[in-house]
């Protein structure tokens, strides 16, 4: 199956919109393993599996690994979630952004060391940064287009000198992604819920791309702006959240109250795209 194929699969599976983020940070953690790095598979494993029939996704953040020498405990990861959530695809987040022979190495450590089925790139230095990810058939490549830190606008917002008028540098790398740079069919984009308005402009432009949409919960974005800027019948949309289901209880119970936080925003997200379905 391809990344697209498992995405829809588990969108009807679990009913659900939402992707899990997993961006462990060990000090705050619950209980006996707050502070613990060594700890960051157990916590980690435990959110999955109480999220596993919940999630359209899993999205762990790279630096949260690496940071704490946590790649092996990242590998251990990514086969519990082969093992335990099959069903479930995983998108690895970790924005990289580089050209040729490194460009190649990155996406060997995403797709061979890491077996993500996604990845989440920079597209900055162009086309060649992003060709040698789409050389792994049925992989898919999220690239950074609005992003929801306030810093965005220092270059995403700028217009550009063009042809087709001024459009914004995103609205360049919504075009260039749905149309030459996509050979495959493998690209999506990466949006900022704190920014429906610009969901909806960039849906306009990349009318059929799979888009990643981060900033829902700890980062203020709304849930259901974010769908009905966003979902489309034919498009689909993997909302993002991490630290609030992550750390929604800093007790025992850490992994029931992340399940329960999944559920909330699941079915927040479920009737908004219900709502949308039947106008």
């Amino acid at each position: 199956m391809t990344f697209l194929d498992q995405l829809g699969a588990a969108e009807r599976q679990n009913q659900s919109l939402l992707c899990v983020g997993l961006d462990p940070e060990p000090a705050r953690f619950p209980g006996k393993l707050q502070g613990d790095a060594s700890k960051i598979y157990d916590f980690c494993a435990a959110i999955i599996d109480a999220t596993a029939d919940l999630a359209l996704a899993f999205k762990p953040q790279i630096a949260y690994f690496a940071a704490h020498r946590a790649e092996d405990q990242l590998e251990r990861l990514m086969d519990h979630m082969r093992r335990t959530a099959p069903q479930v695809p995983v998108i690895l987040d970790a924005k990289r952004g580089d050209i040729g022979s490194t460009a190649e190495q990155y996406a060997r450590e995403a797709f061979e060391r890491y077996g993500a089925d996604a990845v989440t790139l920079s597209p900055f230095m162009g086309s060649d940064s992003i060709t040698p990810y789409l050389k792994y058939h049925g992989k898919g490549a999220f690239l950074l287009c609005r992003t929801s830190n306030p810093g965005g606008d220092d270059l995403q917002n700028q217009r550009l000198a063009s042809v087709d008028g001024q459009p914004l540098l995103y609205e360049h790398i919504a075009r260039l992604a749905q149309g030459p740079w996509n050979l495959n069919g493998q690209l999506g984009l990466v949006v900022g819920a704190t920014y429906p308005a610009e969901i909806e402009r960039v849906r306009a432009v990349a009318p059929t791309l799979p888009l990643l949409i981060p900033g829902v919960g700890a980062q203020g974005g709304d849930a259901v702006a974010t769908v009905r800027a966003g979902w489309r019948p034919d498009a689909p949309i993997i909302v993002n959240s991490s630290r609030a289901s992550l750390y929604a209880s800093s007790g025992q119970d850490f992994a029931e109250a992340a399940r329960r936080e999944a559920i909330k925003t699941r079915d927040v997200l479920q009737a908004a795209r219900a709502a949308i379905a039947i106008i």
